[in-house]
């Protein structure tokens, strides 16, 4: 997962708009989203500009996991 920006809202309403359903990620307060390298790969592709922030840390993939007995 990588954390990646949006240069303004409209084009993050877009983007979230075509990983809806595709991908799993998660969007922050401070205007950050997490979403998997091929979601990433998936936007540039179709021109949808962002800049990538980093690669994601364990506290902001810890809303994506699905406990154990949730699973079952």
């Amino acid at each position: 997962m990588v954390i990646i920006r949006f240069p303004d809202e409209a084009t993050e309403d877009r983007a979230l708009g075509e990983l809806l359903g595709r991908f799993p990620g998660k969007t922050f307060a401070g205007g950050e989203t997490s979403v998997p390298e091929p979601a990433a790969a998936q936007l540039a592709s179709i021109g949808i500009s962002f800049t990538v922030v980093g690669r994601a840390n364990h506290e902001q993939l810890a809303p994506l996991r699905v406990p154990a007995a949730a699973a079952a």
